[in-house]
């Protein structure tokens, strides 16, 4: 839109010099107008004013929003009950439901304050001033003789549909986008634009959030292209020229069954000295080069997404389980990272060259599990298993050994081990039939401990020859936080030493002094929770978790697009020897957006695969209504407690079906009725499954025997 900053500039002007007063249309263009400015220009530039917020109108005319006392924000996320809006500085408000004035996500708004029931700062929205979100998914339904959406989201109330309803069924999951606005949600109404099946499958509720995050399931016909050129490609002699030849060396990948993107393979030496360490990573950047339709189309995807038994490659599966996928027997181009460990686990020495590899085998870590398992009883381990990997049994228990090293390094400098439970979806014919807990056993101790040396071995290069570079930092938490943490520890009664500034020693003291109690699922989950979010960074910051000064990902660059970033400029480094100063002009702003872009994807992908993945457990859940099981108490809210199932199901228990009388929630851990605690985290109930969300991902559950009744 086109205006005249002289005429904005003009009203700004006047409305401040009128205070309060507010001013008709009429009286505000006398004031303003002039030689350069003519009503266009003044309606132009009073409506930018109006959409950015710095005014507000009613039937009497205009004043200066600030003059009232109120701000200008964005609404961030609506809630069915509440919301919250940003201001200009970042700061989050929140906002009770009665408040938001029928405001959408993406809206700006102008507010005021009102006053605070909590610590955080509320607000109430005044003015939608302009409008932004329009699109929303729910379920189809039919009330009062019309048909009416309910928002997955943003409110409780039915939204009526105008006019288009193209081949959507009451009960279906659709795509809807606001035609009209109200004062109220209530009073919007929608179009439905688009299907994704019955709300009653989780498939279709995973594809509607897929949709809503934008998250592209297809790739662009350009990156289809470049990756069917590529994944027809094969090595060369000018490929293999200067690379160091690994193929008669004994390197194997270890992964899930179920694994087809093979990113990383594993070599082992003893040495009199300690170990020879080689983790080899598929050569990615070598294919995917910089500024190609598919490195444009990998940084805006940032990541690989996964959940229940789906994948959405950052790359497509030419590359992703093809030409870059480290298979077994087929020669691979490799980026290897070559470590020289003491007997005791320190890094002495490492380098990274680039390498044509051979795996031997494709590494299952259940299969390899099972190999540890019998170190003495060799002859228990199945033949099939034994056949695979006749040959390796000495490199295998060898990395155990290793492993064990820096396992035990890891501990005695601090870093926290936090344990919370995984899970695995069974899912057959589009729908989950179970939920399993996933084990960790010591094949992907193996792996996560040899991936962290080479991850560290990258952010110690890029440090010490001042490469820019995309880091993975963890800083300290917030001193909220562990002040938080540390009332309910206190509590809970778990021994701790005193602390003013928290280190990882005293997390870690934390979680082994309640390790064998019924409060460690509780306690990991919160000391979890008390930590700040780990991201990417062009700065060397620092891991808190992992207390190590440098850390990067450089192992996965089939599924990350931090890993194939700073593969690229290792290459510069390491391979081509490209001065430090030209990999500085060269990167040095690739870093910074590949680290901003790579953090905003990842939450991104975190938040979509947590939401799809419920839904999915609810779908699981919704063919077991009526049973129960034992679970223990893992969170407790003013509104309920949440339980969990020893498969790792969470569900709410509301407080409303809570039996015997009124609860009153303490604020941390604990329901308690008539002065006296009843319910807290960690104690195990015995719960009934009454109903569940699939949309949504909700399960709810009851105390075993309770009755329900209609209220509920």
């Amino acid at each position: 839109m086109e205006f005249s900053q002289v005429c904005v500039a003009r009203i700004l002007n006047v409305l401040n010099q009128a205070g309060k007063k507010t001013l008709s249309e009429k009286e505000l263009f006398n004031k303003v107008k002039g030689k350069k400015i003519s009503r266009e220009d003044f309606k132009r530039a009073l409506r930018y004013l109006s959409e950015n917020g710095d005014i507000i109108s009613n039937s009497k005319g205009y004043t200066l929003a600030a003059a009232h006392g109120m701000f200008t924000a964005t609404v961030a996320r609506i809630n069915r009950t509440f919301g919250f809006v940003k201001d200009n500085t970042g700061t989050e408000m929140f906002v009770p439901g009665k408040y938001l004035k029928g405001a959408m996500p993406g809206d700006t708004v102008v507010c005021s304050f009102i006053e605070s029931k909590g610590e955080s700062p509320e607000a109430k929205v005044e003015a939608v001033a302009k409008e932004g979100f329009s699109e929303f998914t729910g379920i189809l339904e039919e009330a009062e003789g019309e048909f009416k959406v309910r928002p997955d989201s943003f409110c409780r109330d039915l939204i009526a549909v105008d006019r288009n309803r193209p081949g959507a069924c009451v009960g279906d999951k659709i795509f809807a986008v606001i035609t009209r606005r109200g004062e109220r949600h209530a009073d919007h109404r929608c179009d439905i634009t688009g299907v994704f099946g019955s709300a009653d499958r989780a498939k279709s509720s995973a594809d509607a959030i897929l949709f809503m995050n934008d998250i592209e399931t297809d790739f662009p016909l350009a990156v289809q292209d470049e990756a069917r050129h590529i994944g027809g490609m094969t090595i060369t002699d000018r490929d293999l020229y200067s690379r160091l030849d690994l193929r008669d060396e004994i390197i194997f990948t270890i992964d899930g069954a179920d694994t087809k993107d093979i990113d990383d393979a594993v070599s082992i030496e003893k040495t009199p000295e300690g170990y020879k360490l080689g983790v080899h990573i598929a050569d990615v950047s070598h294919y995917v080069k910089e500024g190609s339709e598919l490195d444009k189309d990998a940084f805006m995807r940032g990541t690989s997404i996964y959940y229940a038994d789906k994948v959405i490659p950052m790359l497509p599966p030419a590359l992703s389980n093809g030409i870059c996928s480290l298979n077994p027997c087929e020669d691979r181009l490799a980026f290897s990272c070559l470590m020289e460990i003491s007997a005791e686990g320190k890094l002495e020495k490492y380098k990274f060259s680039k390498t044509v590899i051979r795996s031997r085998v494709k590494g299952v870590y259940s299969e390899i599990n099972q190999i540890l398992s019998h170190k003495d009883t060799p002859e228990n381990v199945p033949a099939e298993i034994a056949q695979k990997y006749d040959g390796l049994y000495d490199n295998i228990f060898l990395m155990k050994e290793l492993a064990d090293i820096l396992t035990a390094n890891k501990i005695k400098r601090g870093a926290p081990q936090i344990e919370t439970p995984e899970c695995k979806l069974i899912v057959e014919n589009d729908r989950c039939i179970d939920v399993k807990r996933r084990d960790r056993g010591a094949a992907e101790v193996i792996i996560e401990e040899f991936m962290l040396m080479a991850n560290e071995s990258a952010a110690k290069t890029a440090r010490e020859r001042q490469l820019p570079f995309v880091f993975r930092v963890h800083e300290d938490p917030s001193p909220e936080k562990i002040s938080e943490l540390m009332e309910v520890v206190e509590r809970l009664g778990i021994q701790h030493s005193h602390f003013t500034d928290v280190k990882p020693v005293h997390l870690a003291e934390i979680l082994r002094n309640s390790k064998d109690s019924d409060l460690s699922v509780v306690i990991n989950s919160m000391v979890l929770r008390s930590m700040a979010k780990a991201k990417y960074s062009n700065e060397p910051l620092g891991h808190f978790g992992l207390v190590l000064a440098d850390y990067a990902h450089f192992t996965s660059p089939i599924r990350r697009y931090p890993d194939l970033a700073i593969h690229r400029i290792l290459t510069e480094a390491c391979y081509n020897k490209t001065p430090a100063d030209v990999i500085a002009k060269r990167f040095g702003k690739f870093a910074a957006a590949a680290s901003l872009q790579s953090s905003d994807c990842e939450l991104t992908a975190m938040r979509v695969e947590r939401e799809c993945e419920d839904c999915y457990m609810a779908e699981y859940m919704s063919g077991h209504l009526g049973e129960s099981y034992d679970a223990m108490i893992s969170g407790v809210t003013e509104y309920g407690m949440y339980a969990q199932l020893d498969n790792t199901v969470e569900g709410l228990i509301k407080i409303e079906t809570l039996p015997d009388g009124v609860y009153e929630y303490d604020g941390h851990f604990s329901l308690s009725k008539d002065g006296k605690t009843v319910y807290s985290v960690g104690d195990k109930v015995r719960v009934t499954c009454v109903r569940t969300d699939i949309a949504g991902g909700k399960i709810d559950f009851v105390i075993e025997g309770t009755e329900l009744n209609d209220k509920k």
